[in-house]
């Protein structure tokens, strides 16, 4: 992870080549985010590296000192650059996941998402055991193509059980219904955010390129090695109380 002292031209430079910082046309620009702009160029606002970096140590922070064992994040990344890192980062930490259309009240009418998923499930291990097998072909056919469809909104989500200690977006813009249901419950939002959002409705910006592969790859990347750490960092501070008592 890298610290706000750390941050050197070489940082810098590795923040412009990734395209982490390249931001929207300034017409597009909310203007609470203009703190976070350093400097504008062909109409386009570029993000503050300081900023950047500092944001994706606090969000570290932040979501190593709010899960505990039995907690996880909700990942959604809806978005083409975003679905791959998205999917990548969820499976590493084993964390559910929505990289397709997000489900009107997944968090706020979560009791009838989970009947849906069970329902999705049943559906699954039925035809999977053969028990569908006694309905005609056009009735398997209609079970099919149910179960491919559940599929697609659901496979990702199978893992949530209860509801997540922390949301986690990439794009808030193209997400805002998934962040106004965990506004709503007092679920902290945790979010890569661009040029063109509002950092004040996140609980904890972090500011880089939102629509840009690279970047956000970039920012996973960082974001993966920082929360390792932090568990590391954990352990040791555990251990070493233990030896104490």
């Amino acid at each position: 992870m890298i610290k706000e002292k750390e941050i050197t031209n070489d940082v810098v430079v590795e923040l412009v080549s990734a395209g982490v910082i390249a931001g929207h046309k300034r017409s597009k620009t909310h203007p609470k985010m203009k703190p976070f702009i350093s400097l504008n160029r062909n109409e386009i606002d570029f993000l503050d590296p300081d900023a950047t970096i500092t944001s994706i140590d606090e969000a570290v922070d932040f979501i190593a000192g709010r899960l505990g064992p039995d907690d996880f994040m909700l990942c959604v990344g809806t978005t083409v650059p975003a679905r791959d890192a998205i999917t990548a980062f969820a499976e590493y930490f084993k964390f559910p996941y929505v990289i397709t259309r997000w489900l009107g009240g997944t968090l706020t009418n979560f009791k009838v998402i989970t009947d849906r998923m069970k329902y999705y499930v049943d559906l699954k291990a039925k035809k999977e055991k053969g028990e569908l097998d006694k309905y005609t072909k056009k009735e398997q056919l209609k079970f099919s193509e149910k179960i491919t469809k559940l599929s697609v909104s659901f496979d990702g989500l199978l893992r949530m059980g209860k509801l997540p200690a922390i949301l986690f977006v990439i794009d808030p813009a193209s997400n805002d219904t998934c962040v106004k249901e965990a506004m709503l419950l007092k679920i902290p939002v945790v979010a890569i955010l661009d040029t063109n959002d509002n950092p004040k409705e996140i609980t904890k910006p972090i500011f880089a390129n939102d629509h840009s592969k690279q970047s956000i790859v970039w920012v996973m990347g960082k974001l993966v090695s920082g929360i390792e750490e932090a568990k590391i960092e954990k352990l040791k501070k555990e251990a070493a109380t233990a030896v104490v008592k």
